[in-house]
């Protein structure tokens, strides 16, 4: 059983050496765009939240 578990790391250790990994430039600037995109989603969320709780005040007095 640990032959086994050792020789799937040793496995999954060769196989991260072959994958193409993103650059700097590129990881920063998909981060940016994520932050920005995260922004935007919560700010909208946050409007349909106030504008359906004000719904609700208005419809129950």
């Amino acid at each position: 059983m640990i032959q086994k578990s050792v020789q799937f790391v040793k496995e999954a250790i060769e196989e991260l050496k072959k994958v193409s990994w993103l650059g700097k430039k590129e990881v920063m600037a998909s981060t940016v765009v994520i932050a920005i995109l995260i922004i935007i989603v919560a700010i909208f969320i946050g409007l349909i939240d106030l504008i359906l709780s004000n719904i609700i005040k208005w419809i129950l007095g």
